[in-house]
């Protein structure tokens, strides 16, 4: 076997790995000791800043497949026959806590997904809950901040998280699924994921329907109480990507079954309550699951930073036959998610080769910036339109149009005949069992009578009150009764 030579960044070997250049053998470093500056500079720049949100997270690759025809409803090229596979590489996170947090947490999980698609990569951007806390944008630096670790106390406070809770009663039905039996995953492998927001499909036709994405786990939902995952984040705190990992590399491919629910665009204005909500879910008694394909994970990546830490997601990246729907959260986050990329990781990275198309050709007038690596072929020019022979639009759109009507300005969303922000909690509620409905009171009873202030804890009650009657009742005496031990 071949000994590989140590060199430095540009090339060239290196003779002395062990000791620095000195004015003799007892004398102070030199400065033309090229080698260990170079080391040291490049060590201190290791770090890049990590995302705000979903900082913690695991990664794999592996394949989606179709199984079942749904031309009718999109002309995505990845979707247009059955058998058809595609390249993916998902990347799964915790939400609030920061990179070095621990997995086994009562958390939402990110459930984000890149096809590779031979018409560019095509990001799908989840979470392994099918609602949100919010419903608009405005509130979301607002919502992570009370989440994350107070300012003065560099800790995550409960008066900080039921705080906000208690002035957004839109976020009652996320928290009865994230305080339910759901709330910590016991691993990757065994949590759904959804889209979570409404998109848009449109068919070779132009007709056009709205789509929620849900991927339904093959190895079975199972999840961990607060003393299993206690007890789990002691022992390995990096437990759910240990069982990624190590499910793979024994060649236990984990995979989930992508259904769609499919609501035809003109049924939207009318539907009972606001389809673009994403605090709320749409009955599958009106729009059952329609099965689409399978995803399967068959690959760990090579190096965790390159391609976990550097994996860019932005919920605009579509592809013809997919676009946006008037999700005010789904608008913000068009924005949001890559710009949050531009800014830790560059304007190229999608240079990178986790976020590079793996089959589509990129051709366009982007040009420079840090970390340029593909500026065009040799005599191209860096603007259209030209009389050279230069990339040209298509004229062909991605989606259909979305109607807008009316005045400019701060709107709230248009009223529809059951927009209620407690509802879909209290059906959710009365759907668990005895033994569920007892956990859920204690979780939120263990964290809302943490706090200090009396008006926060009465608003959230008034908000399970609202969802229902037991609900509201349980959880009052509950908090009552840990308030007064």
């Amino acid at each position: 076997m071949t000994q590989r030579v140590l060199t430095t960044e540009s090339g060239a070997p290196v003779a002395d790995n062990q000791n620095s250049a000195t004015a003799g053998a007892g004398g102070p470093i030199l400065l033309q000791d090229g080698h260990l500056l170079e080391k040291l500079a490049r060590f201190n720049r290791e770090r890049i800043p990590e995302r705000v949100v979903h900082a913690r997270g695991s990664g794999a690759y592996g394949y989606f497949e179709v199984t079942d025809d749904v031309t009718g409803f999109t002309r995505a090229d990845f979707l247009s026959e059955v058998g058809r596979r595609t390249e993916t590489f998902i990347r799964f996170s915790t939400v609030a806590d920061s990179l070095g947090g621990a997995d086994a947490v009562r958390d939402p999980r990110g459930f984000a997904l890149k096809f590779y698609t031979n018409e560019g990569n095509y990001d799908l951007v989840g979470n392994n809950t099918p609602v949100f806390f919010i419903k608009d944008p405005i509130k979301f630096p607002d919502f992570i901040h009370s989440q994350k670790r107070d300012p003065f106390t560099g800790r995550q406070e409960p008066d900080n998280v039921w705080d906000f809770w208690a002035h957004a009663p839109e976020a009652t039905h996320q928290v009865t699924w994230l305080m339910g039996d759901r709330g910590i995953p016991a691993s990757y492998r065994h949590m759904n994921g959804y889209g979570s927001h409404t998109y848009q499909w449109t068919n070779a036709a132009g007709e056009a329907f709205f789509v929620k994405y849900h991927f339904k786990t093959n190895q079975g939902v199972r999840s961990l109480s607060a003393d299993q995952a206690a007890e789990l984040v002691g022992k390995d705190a990096s437990s759910h990507q240990t069982d990624l990992l190590q499910a793979i590399e024994r060649g236990v491919n984990p995979s989930w079954t992508l259904y769609v629910q499919v609501m035809p665009a003109a049924e939207a204005p009318d539907y009972r309550f606001n389809p673009f909500d994403l605090t709320k879910v749409w009955p599958h008694s009106d729009y059952p699951l329609q099965r689409v394909g399978r995803l399967v994970l068959d690959r760990n990546p090579d190096n965790v930073f390159a391609e976990v830490e550097q994996a860019a997601f932005s919920p605009n990246n579509f592809v013809p036959g997919i676009g946006p729907s008037p999700d005010k959260m789904l608008q913000g986050r068009l924005f949001a998610y890559a710009d949050a990329h531009r800014y830790r990781l560059g304007v190229n990275h999608t240079h990178l080769p986790v976020n590079a198309p793996r089959t589509a050709v990129v051709d366009n007038y982007g040009r420079d910036g840090l970390h340029a690596t593909r500026n065009g072929a040799r005599h191209d020019k860096n603007y259209e339109p030209n009389s050279y022979a230069g990339p040209a639009q298509t004229d062909a759109a991605f989606s259909a149009p979305i109607a807008v009507q009316g005045w400019t300005g701060t709107h709230e969303a248009p009223a529809h005949t059951k927009d209620d922000d407690f509802f879909q909690a209290g059906e959710l509620y009365r759907l668990m069992s005895d033994d569920e409905k007892g956990r859920l009171i204690a979780n939120i009873a263990g964290g809302l009578s943490q706090v200090t202030r009396d008006d926060v804890i009465e608003k959230n009650l008034a908000h399970f009150h609202a969802a229902d009657a037991e609900y509201g009742k349980r959880v009052e005496e509950a908090v009552r009764a840990l308030r007064e031990d």
